[in-house]
This record gives structure tokens, sequence and C-alpha cells, in this order.
């Protein structure tokens, strides 16, 4: 099984979430590329888990560049990412396979495997395996300024509280506590946002979220035709994230309660090119408009929980009860918005390649 992203800039990963490690294989970087290592690894420190109300496995996640770099710049040829797993607690997981958890692709994947697959944290559908994609986008951080666009994401939304959005702060002054457990801009939602997810953590029970993306700098024309276009490509991409459950471009689902008249948007020549506001649809037809593209990712509750559930015993036919024990997050939003910024970013710079 391929898991692969893109088509000129093609993104492998691979490993296991409690096997030696994880890792990418990144082709299709052209020859010269300056590689910043604190980038990738200050990349990686803002998805890793350890964080405050986050899961407790304390994974250094040091990225390894294995070949494809020379003196600092890319050589053209693959560049091999890997990381090391180093806190690992099997004995967590040893109610599997007999005992899937809830929500999770224990059965599916020990029934496709015939019964081969590593389902311990996951295994190879677990988020763990997000730390290659963030370490990927960091590799190419400054092919992605040299082709000019930037990305900029926050969690928007946890349970019933939602943030105000990124374009309606400026310069972020005060940067408390909350804000950076949360990933979320808006001070006073962070605030309320970190008392959810405390008191849901507490109870044993996870929670929802959403992560919001704005993308600057795009020029008219960015994508392809049909089921590679702009918002095709980022869709699919983005919900391959584990446990996204839907994507909204520009208006998303407000759209459907709009007349055509008020959802237009009308080019104008303020600058000398054709143009359009800041708050207007990113993308047409699939490319690039050259407005700010917009998008929102939702996440579901995560599914490890310790709070007990009900679920199949498939050795004994039998439903049983089951507390999931082990590290986990009770909330995704925080630690997936770089995850977010990551994809986009991948996906976006393979589109402007092969255009």
């Amino acid at each position: 099984m391929e898991m692969t992203l893109g088509k000129r800039l093609r993104v492998t990963i691979f490993g296991e979430s409690h096997g030696k490690g994880v890792g990418a294989l990144v082709q299709g970087i052209p020859a010269g590329i300056t590689v910043n290592e604190s980038v990738i690894a200050k990349r990686l420190s803002e998805r890793k888990p350890g964080r405050e109300l986050a899961s407790a496995r304390k994974e250094p996640d040091t990225c390894e560049i294995k070949s494809g770099v020379y003196n600092s710049k890319t050589t053209g040829f693959p560049v091999l990412l890997w990381i090391k797993n180093q806190d690992v607690s099997s004995k967590d997981y040893s109610f599997l396979p007999e005992i899937p958890r809830p929500g999770h692709a224990d059965l599916p994947s020990h029934i496709r495997s015939e019964g081969n697959a590593d389902l311990r944290g996951g295994g190879s559908h677990s988020g763990r395996l997000t730390a290659p994609i963030v370490a990927s986008a960091g590799l190419i951080d400054n092919l992605r300024k040299d082709l000019g666009f930037e990305i900029f994401t926050q969690v928007c939304t946890i349970g019933d509280i939602n943030a105000n959005p990124i374009t309606s702060f400026g310069k972020i002054v005060q940067n408390t506590n909350a804000m950076k457990v949360t990933n979320c801009k808006d001070e006073e939602a962070a605030e309320k946002m970190y008392d959810l997810i405390e008191s849901t953590s507490k109870m044993g029970d996870s929670i929802g979220s959403s992560v919001e993306v704005v993308i600057f700098g795009l020029p008219i024309g960015v994508g392809e035709p049909w089921f590679d276009g702009l918002e095709p490509a980022l869709a699919r991409a983005l919900m391959a994230i584990p446990a996204a459950r839907a994507i909204e471009f520009g208006e998303g689902i407000s759209a459907v309660k709009m007349h055509g008249s008020e959802h237009n948007d009308s080019w104008k020549n303020d600058s000398g090119n054709p143009e359009l506001s800041l708050s207007a649809d990113g993308a047409l037809g699939g490319f690039s408009t050259g407005a700010p593209l917009r998008i929102k990712v939702h996440f579901k509750p995560p599914s490890s929980i310790s709070k007990t559930q009900t679920t199949l015993n498939i050795k004994s036919g039998n439903q049983e009860e089951l507390s999931v024990k082990g590290r986990h997050d009770p909330v995704i939003g925080p630690r997936a918005a770089p995850v977010v910024q990551s994809v986009c970013e991948l996906v976006i710079t393979d589109l402007i390649l092969r255009k």
C-alpha cells in the first residue's frame, strides 16, 4: 500500500506509531534549495506530544536527513527523512486485536491485512505519521518562500466555542498560555477553550474541533482542471489527516443560504490588473483567483477515551465494556493546526511546480 501525496513534489510517508520510527521520502525538490534544519525542528515542536492538555507521550521528534541534502542544499535527488520513536508503551494495547476500539480503524485493518496489521497506537493510521508530513513542509520552507505564498492557521472552534476569524486580528501582541495550548489567536475564546478541554479531559472524554486556514499570495491560475483543482487537491489531502471529518472553502456551508447576487464577487482593476476583494472566493473553476483562500477543517473528537464504552470481542462474539488506557489527546485541533498548514504548503507547492 502506497501513501503518497503530490505528483511533481511527491511525499511518501511510512512507519507505525509503535514501530521503530516514522519517516518520509520526498521527491521532486529542485536542486540548490537551502534546507534549514532549525525550521524543521521548530515545525515539529509545534505538533509533538507531551504538551499541556495533550498526549503525555514524550517524543523528542528529532528529524534525521538521510539523503538528498549536501552542504545544507538539496541535490535534486530524493530526500529521506527519519524520526525515531523513543517513548512507546505497547502494553496499553494488549487487548488488540481481539477487542477493537470504537471509532478506530482496528477492525477494518485487522480484516484487510488478514490479521497481520500492527494495530498498536493506531499503527500506520496513527496521527504519529503526521510528524514526517510536518517535517517535509519544513524541508521545503525556502522553496515555499521563493514561490511567494504564505499560510496562517488557528483553532477556530472547540465544542461550541468559536473564535473570531484570523483576518480580524492585526499583530498578536499577547500570547497567553491558553492561546499557546489551544493554538487559538483569539485571547477570550482561547481561555474558554482551555477550560473546556480541561473539564472534558477530567471526565475521561474528548471533544471535537475545527482549524481555520487563510492562504495569501497565490497568483491567478494555480491549480489543474477538475480533479486536481485547487480545492479538490487540498480537500483530498486534508481529509487524509486522521480524524478529519469535513472541509469548507470560502463561505462553506453558509453558501446554501445565500443568493447568487450575494455570493458572487465582482472583478475590479484598481491596481491596473484584474483583482478581487480580500473577502472574495480564493478559487474559481479549480484555479486560484489571487484573493486569499479561506478553508476550515473539522475534526471529530479523538476516539481513544478512558470513559467506558461498549465494543465487540471478536474472539468470543460478545459485546463487552472497554476503557482505553494509554496517552491520548482530548482534542485534535491544537496539534492538528500545524499539520493542516503543512499539508496545504505541500499541496500548493506541488501545484505551482506543475504549473
